[in-house]
């Protein structure tokens, strides 16, 4: 056997060590729900130790024989056969437009395994070998039951240009023992007991959209009948290309919860998210409410109707799975729906006494605090500050694959970031974004995600006003780069696919090192603009006018804080009673 050593095992110690720190926010849109008729998914990682960059696997053809030899803390966790021919991969859409993106949830942290694929490695694997959502769906089903999985709950967002598929899976656990006569045997129940992952996918109907970050959200499910295909279980998986099944399950999702204790109730009514990802307090308010925040963006009524769920009040008014929005979206939009801070619901930002005097909507970490005996947490949106990175998976079907397939790659805060675009048939990923380009204890000047940090923490100090500075930025890169797409899709038809695989490198990296240019001019901008409590302004040939500037000190409201803190140590004199000058 042959051990395969590559940028792409490496990357795997680096996600695995972080998987207990990240946490993630995907959005899912179905073509039915766009404009142009693609397939759009997002997955914003968010970890203060996880550093931005892209992942890239080239294709490769492979020796019979060869495996995979996955390591942790240098130890061989499992041994994968490796297939003969792996397809390329662009971060997280592969050459034939089949995305993967991810959130975890714990759920029943007892049932994480010790040996096995960990959901990194799985959905990995499966880009480099699906060339559908099915059959992705089909590899990580074989991969888990193959050699096992020992990470907790996990929600993938998975599309092709097709089709939009939500698929949760949570690990078995181990067999358990009772001791009986001074000996250990299995309790009741286990004897065929394998190690492994149970898993329900769902396809999201056509013109719906849904969204999942950190909680379990597919709850009850429809179940296999012998008159229908619409739904089947792992043991007639040959039917699972029939385009009227749209629920795949594992066989033993049921009998699993039946046999751990968590549910005791009628097939029918079982549902996977209350079995394996109960809801809490956190689960609604620190989760659910993110695609609260969604859904809010995209369908009237939803804010309030699911207001008191979100803030973690009324469980049993649970948030749909996924809704039909009110009007078609784009790409654009998609970048904006990733980009909230619970504005304008009740759990809005931007006013109270946390958001300081500049209306910053960032809590600092940790979460959870403890006043006077009692538990409280920061709101955590969308946008926080410790995302290392945020892509937008666009598979378009009416283009072939090599230009159908578009990654819009963001790095640092969703809010600040630039979303640059990258073609699924690219074999050279642009050096901002390039793995080695930098670390999180390694500054470098041409990384995308030290010089995003740079400015985004410095308008942090003064977030109302620096904001819109670099929104007016943001806007104009992104609708260029969109522009900018639409003209290389026509430049590269009817080339072959070694000229499309030249060009797109080429225009990705002018797209990503004009982006680049133009944050460096926004970074010493802000700084002349800002420095030291000044507001300097701009003048009508969008320069800074260096001798005409305002000193807007803090708003009245953090005055009168600050006087409420201080009483009359500060004092001059009461308004009307001006002391005589002399």
């Amino acid at each position: 056997m042959t051990e395969i050593k590559s940028l792409f095992i490496l990357s795997l110690f680096v996600s695995v060590s972080l998987a207990r720190l990240m946490a993630c926010t995907n959005f899912l849109a179905t073509k039915g729900a766009t404009k142009d008729g693609s397939t759009i998914i997002t997955y914003a990682a968010d970890s203060h130790g996880l550093y931005g960059d892209l992942v890239f696997y080239p294709a490769a053809d492979h020796a019979a024989g060869q495996t995979i030899k996955l390591y942790e803390g240098g130890k061989l966790m499992c041994e994968v056969a490796q297939v003969p021919h792996t397809y390329n991969v662009v971060g997280y859409v592969n050459e034939h437009q089949v995305a993967i993106g991810e959130s975890t949830f714990d759920g029943r942290p007892e049932l994480a395994g010790v040996d096995g694929l960990n959901y990194v490695t799985m959905f990995h694997l499966a880009l480099q070998r699906a060339k559908t959502a099915r059959e992705a769906i089909k590899i990580m089903a074989e991969l888990m039951d193959t050699y096992g999985y020992r990470s907790t709950g996990e929600s993938f967002s998975i599309c092709d240009p097709n089709e939009v598929w939500i698929m949760e899976v949570i690990g078995k656990g181990r067999a358990e023992f009772d001791t009986l006569k001074g000996q250990r045997v299995l309790k009741k129940g286990y004897k065929d007991f394998k190690e492994g992952a149970v898993w329900v996918a769902l396809r999201v109907p056509e013109g719906y959209v849904t969204g999942h970050a950190n909680q379990a959200r597919i709850t009850t499910f429809p179940q296999e009948t012998r008159g229908s295909r619409r739904s089947i279980s792992s043991r007639n998986m040959k039917y699972l290309y029939d385009d009227e099944v749209e629920c795949v399950y594992a066989a033993d999702v049921i009998s699993l919860a039946r046999l751990r204790g968590y549910y005791n109730g009628k097939d029918e009514d079982f549902s996977f998210a209350d079995a394996y990802c109960p809801l809490t307090f956190v689960g609604m308010r620190g989760c659910d409410a993110r695609v609260y925040a969604m859904f809010s963006t995209l369908k009237k009524g939803i804010r309030e109707q699911y207001a008191d769920y979100a803030l973690g009040r009324n469980p049993k008014n649970r948030l749909p799975l996924w809704i039909h929005p009110d009007h078609k979206i784009d790409v654009y939009d998609v970048m904006n729906v990733m980009r909230n801070h619970y504005e304008d619901t009740p759990l809005d930002m931007r006013y109270d006494i946390g958001a300081g005097p500049f209306g910053c909507p960032y809590r600092w970490r940790p979460m959870h605090y403890e006043v006077d005996g009692k538990m409280y947490m920061h709101e955590r949106p969308i946008s926080t500050q410790q995302t290392g990175f945020c892509a937008i998976a666009q598979c378009r079907g009416w283009l072939p694959n090599n230009i159908g397939g578009m990654l819009w790659f963001g790095v640092d805060d969703t809010y600040s970031t630039v979303f640059s675009p990258l073609y699924c048939s690219q074999s050279v990923i642009p050096e901002c974004f390039r793995q080695g380009n930098g670390s999180m204890t390694e500054y470098s000047e041409t990384a995308a995600f030290w010089l995003f940090n740079r400015v985004a923490n410095f308008a942090y100090g003064r977030y109302r006003d620096m904001i819109l500075d670099i929104q007016q930025a943001q806007r104009e890169m992104e609708t260029g780069f969109i522009k900018a797409v639409a003209e290389q899709d026509k430049r590269l038809s009817g080339l072959s696919e070694a000229e499309v695989t030249s060009l797109n490198n080429e225009f990705s990296a002018r797209m990503a090192q004009q982006m680049m240019v133009r944050w460096k001019k926004l970074d010493q901008f802000l700084l002349m603009r800002y420095m030291d409590g000044t507001v300097r302004r701009v003048a009508d040939d969008g320069n800074l006018d260096p001798q005409n500037f305002d000193l807007p000190g803090y708003p009245q409201w953090f005055n009168g804080k600050i006087v409420e803190d201080q009483g009359e140590k500060n004092l001059e004199y009461e308004v009307g009673k001006e002391p005589t000058i002399f």
